[in-house]
């Protein structure tokens, strides 16, 4: 009996601690500014500066971890001369997005969790693998914060006629058979959060 005792115990302190579920709060919410950054991680762990952003252009963003790319991950801002009034965050390889999104997760599951399928851009271009949801569980979360998943085929030579109906500026959708051969996987996660001036201004 105790012989068993032991063997439980050695199995749960070799296993790994599962992560806690992001919520769209505290660093992760809207409110957030640098300062809280810097506090959470240590200001030596938090650079602010200029970083690649899509099709060429660039933007102010606040880089936590900057030297250990198993952590490392980028914050935006909205406000980019105060660094406030969070954008975006990006998620890393060892976060549970809100929803219980990790990287690395197949298209399949990601639509259980969502309860119904959901639109992404085809592959194979600056915004392929892109997704959105509309509506289902994933699209209204607690906190108001959205998700920016995006796809990357986790088989690399596929057949001729999957490779088209996947590729491309056009809307696709996540139940579509040939995703049962290209196996796609999420690429990256990111918290998102719409400009709250800009809707007060529209008021």
């Amino acid at each position: 009996m105790k012989a068993a005792v032991f063997a439980i115990a050695a199995v749960l302190i070799a296993a790994p601690a599962l992560a806690d579920e992001i919520k769209c709060e505290g660093i992760y919410g809207p409110d957030a500014k640098l300062a809280d950054f810097e506090q959470a991680f240590g200001k030596d762990n938090v650079v602010t500066g200029e970083v690649d952003g899509p099709e060429g252009t660039t933007m102010i963003a606040t880089t936590v971890f900057p030297n250990d790319p198993d952590k490392k991950f980028e914050v935006y801002w909205w406000d980019e001369e105060k660094h406030e009034r969070l954008a975006g965050v990006e998620l890393t390889a060892n976060d549970v997005a809100p929803g219980g999104i990790k990287i690395g997760m197949p298209i399949e599951d990601v639509q259980k969790l969502n309860g119904e399928p959901f639109s992404l851009q085809g592959f194979y271009w600056d915004y392929g693998g892109a997704a959105w949801f509309e509506s289902g569980k994933l699209a209204n979360l607690p906190g108001g914060c959205g998700l920016s998943v995006t796809f990357e085929p986790s088989v690399q030579e596929l057949p001729e006629g999957v490779s088209e109906a996947i590729s491309g500026d056009k809307e696709i959708r996540s139940d579509m058979k040939e995703f049962s051969i290209a196996k796609p996987v999420v690429q990256s996660i990111e918290l998102s959060y719409p400009d709250s001036e800009a809707s007060d201004e529209g008021e």
